[in-house]
């Protein structure tokens, strides 16, 4: 059976349904938190040059950052998915590829080498930090003839985690910014500002469309390597194009919000569920419910305490946590 086809309902009309929840889901996140707003407020700033409390407060603080929402959850689904297919890991996430821990060193290193550095200056750190990170993991990954393999990337990305952490950690440590280091990394979208967007936005837009234009040969080379080679595919180009994808998604997003775990995790299964085993099916629907999910937490980041805010890692790793458990138990057999 077509897998866009699944349970009889064509992919278009199920993108067109999860278009709604994200639609749906970014209203409720614009007009709830400490301030409730009303949806015309919300439009009146989105549409006009209103003036007041208001619109001031939805122009410059809430909309940046569920728009950086939106693109945190699409990019880390996305990759998510990506490791997913090419690792044909069921536990594979970005944090597989050492990306949160590369972030968290570059940044504790910009931090106690460069403290005069700007926003954008620690923002790049953090973004090449996770490239660094991925491009550790692989490298020793395909250290041994006949390339990579899921074990060894495993094995790899858990070994570079815990070396980038406890650099991280130790430089923390020896410089005192282990606070400010963990205030950065916490993960969380509060304060996102339109310059940031205007940074990271296109860069995991970028992301986005190489993601969806290889769709096709993710999908064959999900199923295996003596498959993909038989279809004539050139495996290590392929490879390397979406390892490209998956640290400039991740990395951008690491470097915009900090550290989150399991979203990435989470999306794929549900969306594989839904959709089936096809990529060009998968990544779509991946991102549009990856964005979704983040919209979802971040709102119940701001309103579950509010007026304080619980940090949006939290919320996910609350939701992704029992996930991950019942993966492990089925043997990663949940998107089957």
């Amino acid at each position: 059976m077509n897998a866009g086809a699944r349970f009889g309902i064509p992919f278009s009309l199920k993108l067109l349904l999860g278009l709604l929840l994200f639609a749906g889901m970014f209203v409720v996140a614009m007009t709830t938190g400490a301030v409730d707003v009303s949806f015309r407020d919300v439009w009146l700033a989105a549409a006009t040059q209103a003036d007041g409390d208001k619109p001031l407060m939805i122009r410059e603080i809430r909309l940046p950052r569920e728009l950086a929402a939106v693109f945190v959850g699409a990019a880390l689904a996305v990759s998510g998915a990506i490791m997913q297919g090419m690792t044909r890991n069921p536990l594979a996430d970005p944090g597989l590829l050492g990306v949160t821990a590369g972030a968290n060193a570059a940044l504790a290193a910009t931090m106690a080498f460069l403290p005069a550095t700007s926003y954008y200056g620690i923002t790049i750190a953090c973004f090449v930090g996770a490239a660094a990170g991925a491009a550790l993991v692989f490298g020793i990954g395909t250290m041994r003839r006949g390339g990579f393999s899921p074990i060894r990337i495993v094995l790899a990305g858990a070994a570079v985690s815990s070396f980038l952490y406890a650099v991280a950690e130790g430089v923390g440590l020896y410089f005192k910014i282990s606070k400010d280091v963990s205030m950065w990394t916490a993960g969380g979208i509060i304060g996102t500002t339109w310059s940031q967007l205007q940074l990271i936005g296109p860069l995991i837009g970028c992301g986005l469309i190489g993601a969806l234009l290889l769709s096709r040969q993710l999908t064959v080379l999900s199923l295996s390597e003596e498959v993909a080679a038989g279809l004539g595919q050139r495996i290590l180009f392929v490879k390397t194009a979406l390892l490209g994808i998956v640290v400039l998604l991740a990395g951008a997003s690491v470097a915009l919000v900090g550290s989150l775990a399991f979203l990435g995790l989470i999306v794929p299964h549900v969306v594989r569920a839904v959709v089936g085993t096809d990529y060009r099916y998968i990544l779509p629907m991946s991102a549009v419910g990856g964005a979704a999910l983040m919209l979802l937490a971040d709102t119940i980041a701001r309103t579950v305490n509010a007026p304080y805010e619980t940090p949006v890692a939290a919320v996910i790793a609350m939701m992704g946590i029992p996930f991950f458990l019942a993966i492990v138990h089925r043997g990663g057999r949940t998107s089957s």
